[in-house]
């Protein structure tokens, strides 16, 4: 069990979706033509958007892309995950969405013999987390920040997307947590992880291989489109910038790094994203403090000269124009 392995280090208005271009960008696949927040998109008959993005996933393959030895990028419907291999076991970063378990145990098997020993998830959202119930066996160990098992101990709602989550099961929440960082010792490799201050969410980690030299920062990475900023999980502009700062500064040259969303960056594809943050924050932060309303810094269209590069996700511009706003 990967307790055997881990030693915790002491302290040290416009619509919102862009429904064709969901699916390439990965974030809640399959959603697209289901995501109906109330207000800011047309209204349609109730429905259980949770589960048909649960039943979407099912048959989306995963895709698995070899890092560095022992360490693979797996990718599928839900969040980016990366598998580590070995003696110790296999230890999986993020679970996606339930449905996607027997895909993630056969892409596993493809990868070694070895049993799963570890997962770890990077924050509490279920395209995340959602398979931690189905993959915890007896012997495997579910390591998060204390952030995400008290969100998915507890009811949860995605204001942005009008989603609600009743409380976890037992059998999907972390048996270990950690509050500000900790450190594995798990197949040769020394695996440093630490919580990002609110950025993405209050609960975002990093998970660093400092020998594989990989690198996974969970969501506060959308690699080459605007990212989801949940202000109902606490989530913040300002530490979208900060923690993209911190990521850069574990990065070297050659570093391979893993977002939440979207395909493999490097450093240089890390320090662009964040310069767009950075200059979206400067430029709504500007127009809020000059006593711009909401729907005035969003009719001032910020990000117009960025658009060509970073529009093309699940977020329209206008969209990540009113996120930053908010939680500025």
């Amino acid at each position: 069990m990967m307790k055997n392995h881990l030693e915790s280090l002491t302290p040290t208005a416009a619509s919102l979706l862009n429904r064709r271009s969901f699916l390439r960008a990965g974030a809640f696949a399959s959603a697209a033509a289901i995501l109906r927040p109330k207000g800011l998109l047309s209204q349609a008959a109730p429905v259980d958007r949770v589960a048909q993005m649960r039943q979407s996933s099912a048959a989306v393959p995963i895709k698995v892309t070899p890092l560095r030895d022992n360490l693979f990028l797996l990718q599928g419907a839900g969040g980016n995950m990366v598998s580590q291999t070995g003696p110790d076991g296999q230890l999986l970063i993020d679970t996606s969405f339930s449905p996607a378990v027997p895909r993630i145990r056969e892409a596993l098997a493809t990868l070694g013999k070895d049993p799963l020993d570890a997962i770890v998830n990077t924050h509490w959202h279920f395209d995340h987390t959602d398979g931690n119930e189905a993959l915890h066996a007896p012997g495997v160990s579910i390591l998060a920040h204390a952030n995400t098992r008290q969100r998915l101990a507890t009811p949860q709602v995605i204001r942005l997307l009008d989603l609600h989550f009743p409380a976890s099961p037992a059998k999907a929440l972390p048996t270990q947590t950690f509050d500000r960082e900790f450190t594995a010792y798990h197949n040769g490799d020394q695996i440093d992880m630490a919580h990002f201050d609110a950025a993405h969410t209050d609960t975002d980690i990093y998970i660093h291989f400092t020998q594989g030299d990989v690198l996974h920062v969970g969501d506060i990475w959308f690699n080459g489109f605007y990212p989801l900023i949940d202000d109902s999980s606490g989530g913040k502009i300002n530490g979208m910038v900060a923690a993209s700062d911190r990521a850069l500064a574990l990065a070297g040259p050659q570093t391979k790094i893993v977002p939440g969303h979207g395909p493999l960056g490097d450093k240089a594809g890390l320090q662009s994203y964040r310069d767009m943050l950075a200059t979206v924050r400067d430029r709504v932060s500007k127009l809020k403090s000059n006593g711009a309303s909401l729907e005035e810094a969003v009719a001032k269209k910020p990000t117009a000269d960025l658009d060509s590069a970073w529009g093309h996700g699940s977020m329209t511009p206008d969209a990540f124009t009113a996120q930053v706003y908010r939680t500025l």
